[in-house]
C-alpha cells in the first residue's frame, strides 16, 4: 500500500490550494479526482477581490493574468426591475486604487491550478474515484480508490482532506450534511455568446422567478446564473424555465439582447447548506464540502481558497506534533467558524431581504442614498472588509427599522427576532 502525508480528494480550487500549501511546507501529497482536466463546471465564475492575494501566494496569479481574464470593477444591483445602482469596490486601504475581481471560466481556472500542481511535482491521479475511507482505531487512515480500469486499491495517509464539493464522500459516507431549515435553492447557469456587457461589472438583478448574476467571462461571452427556489423549478423544463426567467425581467432581457444561448443550461441543487464536523480524527473538510453560503453574498471560490489556507496552517501544526486526533483537527473548524460566521449570518439575513419585494426595494434605495454604506456592503461581499461590519445590528437598523416598524426604533433584540437570527 502506497503511503503519503496527506491524501486530497478533489482537484478543484480547495483541493489544489490545500495541496500547494502543504507541498510548500514539505509534505508528501497525492491528489485524486474522478474528472479529467481540463473540465468545465457549473459556477458563477466570479472571484472576489480578496482571492488575488491567495492566488498569488499559490504561485498561479501570474499565469491567470497571462490569459488576460476579465476584471470586474464592482456590481450593479436592481430590485424587481427598479433603477440600477452601480457600486465600485472601495479601496482596501486609504489612498490606494479600487480593487477588481476576476471573472474567469472554471475550465481555465481549474486547469491552471492543476498545471501548477504538476509543475511543482505534486502527484495527481485523474479519473480516480474514492469509494470509501479506511479506518484505524476509529480514525481515517486512508482511502479505497477505483482507477479508470475499475480496479480498486488502497492508499494510506496521516490525514485525508476531502475537497470533493457538495457531494463529497465525507458528507455521504458519514452523513454530515445538516437538514435544510428553509426551502432549497437551485442554480441554473449558462454561457451566452456574441455579447459584450456595457460596463465591467457583475449585474445582480433581484426579481422573479429568482435573482441572477451576469458577468463577462470572455471577450464575447457572459455567464448568467439564475438562483430560484426548488419548488418553482420542480417539474419544469430547465431550459424553458431559465430562458423565460431571463426574459420576464426587463433588466436581464435588455442586458442580453442580441446574445445567443451558447449551451444547454446546467444546474446545481442544494445551494446553501451547513455541515457537521467529522466525529473522527484523520479527516478534514475544505471548500464546498465544509458548507456553502448563498452566492448573493459571496462566491465559493474565495471561500474554498481561504478554507484551504486555514486548514493548511492547522495541519502544519498537526504534522509537527504528530497529532491528527479529532480534537486537534477541530482547531481548523473553529478557525473557519471565526472567519466565516458573520458572512453566513449576513447571507441568512439578506435571503430574508431579497425575497421580499418591499424590503429589497428599500435596501437598494437606502444604499443609493448612502454611498458609505454601499461601499461597506460591497467590500464585505468582495471578502476584503470584515462581514461583522455589515452584520452589526446598528448597521442593519439603518436599512430595516423604517420598513418593519416605521413609527418607532427597533431594539437589537427585536431586530434579531424580526429577522429570525
Amino acid at each position: 500500500m502506497k503511503s503519503y502525508d496527506a491524501i486530497i480528494i478533489g482537484a478543484g480550487p480547495a483541493g489544489c490550494a490545500s495541496a500547494l500549501f502543504l507541498h510548500r511546507a514539505g509534505y508528501k501529497i497525492i491528489v485524486l479526482d474522478r474528472a479529467v482536466f481540463p473540465r468545465d463546471k457549473v459556477c458563477g465564475e466570479f472571484v472576489s477581490p480578496a482571492a488575488d492575494s491567495i492566488l498569488n501566494d499559490l504561485g498561479v496569479l501570474n499565469s491567470i493574468e497571462a490569459e488576460k481574464p476579465e476584471r470586474v470593477r464592482g456590481v450593479f444591483i436592481s430590485s424587481y426591475e427598479g433603477p440600477e445602482l452601480g457600486i465600485d469596490y472601495p479601496p482596501i486601504k486609504t489612498g490606494e486604487g479600487n480593487p477588481t475581481s476576476l471573472s474567469i471560466s472554471r475550465f481555465l481556472l481549474d486547469n491552471l491550478l492543476i498545471k501548477r500542481l504538476k509543475d511543482v511535482g505534486i502527484k495527481v491521479l485523474e479519473k480516480h474515484s474514492v469509494d470509501d475511507f479506511i479506518f484505524d482505531s476509529g480514525n481515517v487512515s486512508g482511502v479505497i480508490v477505483r482507477d479508470p480500469e475499475n480496479k480498486s486499491f488502497d492508499i494510506s495517509a496521516k490525514v485525508v482532506i476531502d475537497a470533493g464539493g457538495r457531494n463529497a464522500i465525507s458528507l455521504r459516507r458519514l452523513n454530515l450534511k445538516n437538514k435544510a431549515k428553509d426551502e432549497g435553492k437551485i442554480a441554473i447557469a449558462a454561457h451566452w455568446k456574441n455579447i459584450r456587457l456595457p460596463q465591467a461589472y457583475c449585474y445582480m438583478h433581484v426579481g422573479n422567478p429568482g435573482y441572477t448574476g451576469i458577468a463577462q467571462v470572455g471577450s464575447d461571452s457572459v455567464n448568467a446564473v439564475m438562483i430560484a427556489g426548488t419548488s418553482k423549478v420542480k417539474g419544469k423544463n430547465i431550459t424553458e424555465f431559465y430562458k423565460n426567467g431571463i426574459n420576464q425581467n426587463k433588466k436581464r432581457k435588455e442586458l442580453l439582447e442580441g446574445a445567443v444561448l451558447g449551451e444547454e443550461p446546467r444546474t446545481i441543487e442544494s445551494l446553501a447548506f451547513s455541515v457537521k464536523a467529522p466525529n473522527c480524527g484523520g479527516l478534514v473538510l475544505v471548500g464546498d464540502a465544509a458548507g456553502f453560503i448563498d452566492p448573493f453574498t459571496g462566491e465559493g471560490i474565495y471561500l474554498s481558497l481561504r478554507s484551504a489556507q486555514l486548514a493548511a496552517l492547522m495541519l502544519d501544526s498537526a504534522f509537527k506534533k504528530q497529532d491528527f486526533s479529532k480534537n486537534k483537527l477541530a482547531e481548523y473548524g473553529q478557525a473557519r467558524e471565526n472567519e466565516f460566521a458573520a458572512k453566513f449570518t449576513l447571507s441568512h439575513i439578506l435571503q430574508k431581504v431579497i425575497y421580499n419585494h418591499r424590503l429589497c426595494d428599500f435596501v437598494v434605495k437606502t444604499l443609493s442614498k448612502n454611498p458609505s454604506l454601499a461601499d461597506e456592503m460591497v467590500g464585505v461581499i468582495g471578502d476584503y472588509l470584515p462581514a461583522k461590519k455589515a452584520v452589526s445590528f446598528r448597521f442593519l437598523l439603518k436599512f430595516l427599522q423604517g420598513i418593519l416598524l416605521p413609527q418607532r426604533k427597533l431594539s437589537d433584540a427585536k431586530m434579531r427576532k424580526a429577522m429570525n437570527v
